[in-house]
């Protein structure tokens, strides 16, 4: 990237606790502490002044916990809705896309919101760090580190279900410093991060971190930092699915940051998170009343799993029960987990096609059903300003217009594989 790019000072802070410390690279925990939280980063500058297009997703480094930049990113494009808004009678309806819509300023080429991950973890790496990253992921988190990786020359594994490689697809080969493992057919995403767990405890590899990651999180918060720019003003409500509920999560702290800038409103959004059915583990968790996770047997989640469009909202431990993860934040916001069947997703994709011109992917689909479900049955205000969060899309029309790639693993493994046998498997990728 041709710009002059300033570190923007930060330190980190224990949701749990309070405590705040200085980040040492590749914090993801807070040091001497033993029960489960998140950690934040707290940024220096507390206005955020937004660069201009040119500089991708970092025209939001403000707040982004970055040692450098890399090339090829895209940010986030937010407008306001014409179509789908007067479909469903709303006045105040913005879209935040994240995905391939070039018109509207949307350049991602893996189609997915998971680049704003991609693109902000692997600025957080300093250039001293030598270990492959290792990445689990249901689909296009994996696609996007693999693009990102592979265009930067970052090495890294990626541990995906069998089941689920046909997402890994790209407008070009990949460098070979990038690195496919499977669990076998039949297995969900659970197994892949099992997979990651082992190897990232060995000598040489580094976990990503998930959830923990706070170039993660802040990563995904660009949606809102994209929203809010746009806007104006702090949306009223905030609808996305969820299958970590990572992103939903970064909202919330993009919209506390927002609150302390001061130029934007100090409301907070109502953070309307939908999953796809039959696979409802936090919506159950949550309509219990529960911070825990409500007991699923590994059988019943794997099949429950096969049935739902959006494969990518499929992960059976979510940062849900954890000190400053999704349950505080649905708590804190006056929030709610609702529901889209696969026929009421496919209809929605369908209208949202029809009605603002691109086609999307199954899990904004799940999102944008709910939206419909709340507006046709008065559950929200038809004045209230509303962010509909489209975390990808355009990628029939990306696929129609390139010629593609599919990454091929390079091992597969069973349920529960022996360790050892992993480990001896996977040095041997990278010697």
């Amino acid at each position: 990237m041709n710009k002059t790019f300033t570190r923007t000072s930060y330190r980190l802070q224990s949701v749990k606790s309070g405590k705040i410390f200085s980040d040492k690279g590749w914090t993801l925990d807070a040091p001497g502490e033993t029960e489960p939280s998140l950690i934040r980063a707290l940024y220096e500058k507390k206005q955020i002044d937004v660069k201009d297009n040119s500089w991708g997703l970092y025209k939001f480094s403000d707040w982004l916990p970055l040692s450098r930049t890399l090339k090829g990113s895209s940010a986030p494009a937010t407008y306001k809705s014409e179509g789908l808004a007067k479909a469903l009678g709303l006045k105040n309806l913005w879209i935040t896309f994240s995905g391939y819509w070039p018109e509207k300023g949307a350049n991602m080429t893996t189609c997915s919101f998971k680049e704003t991950e991609a693109f902000s973890v692997c600025g957080r790496m300093t250039s001293d760090m030598n270990e492959v990253l290792v990445v689990a992921s249901a689909g296009n988190t994996s696609r996007s580190f693999a693009e990102v990786c592979s265009e930067n020359n970052i090495p890294l594994l990626v541990c995906v279900p069998e089941d689920n490689i046909g997402a890994l697809w790209f407008d070009e080969p990949l460098n070979d410093c990038v690195k496919l493992i499977c669990s076998r057919s039949g297995s969900d995403y659970f197994d892949a991060i099992h997979l990651s767990n082992i190897v990232a405890g060995m000598e040489g590899f580094i976990p990503e971190g998930g959830a923990k990651n706070v170039a993660r999180r802040d990563g995904m918060g660009t949606t809102v930092l994209s929203a809010v720019t746009a806007i104006g003003k702090i949306p009223d409500y905030y609808f996305q699915a969820v299958g970590s509920g990572t992103g939903a999560i970064a909202a919330w702290e993009a919209n506390m940051r927002f609150i302390e800038d001061g130029r934007f409103g100090k409301n907070k959004m109502k953070l309307m998170v939908s999953q796809n059915v039959p696979f409802l583990p936090i919506y159950d968790a949550w309509k219990a009343g529960s911070r825990a996770m409500l007991p699923l047997d590994e059988t019943t989640a794997r099949k429950q799993v096969e049935g739902i469009d959006a494969k990518v909202l499929s992960n059976r431990k979510p940062p849900y029960p954890i000190a400053g993860g999704l349950f505080d934040a649905l708590s804190d916001t006056g929030g709610d987990v609702l529901v889209a069947t696969n026929e009421q997703a496919r209809a929605a994709a369908q209208l949202f096609e029809e009605t603002e011109g691109s086609d999307i992917h199954p899990a904004a689909a799940v999102a944008t059903a709910t939206l419909i479900n709340a507006a046709q049955n008065g559950e929200i205000d038809k004045d209230a300003t509303i962010m509909l969060n489209i975390t990808g899309g355009g990628e029939d029309r990306f696929k129609a217009e390139k010629e593609l790639f599919y990454l091929k693993p390079d091992l597969v493994f069973d349920f529960n594989p022996d360790v050892s046998e992993v480990k001896r498997k996977v040095a041997s990728l990278f010697k």
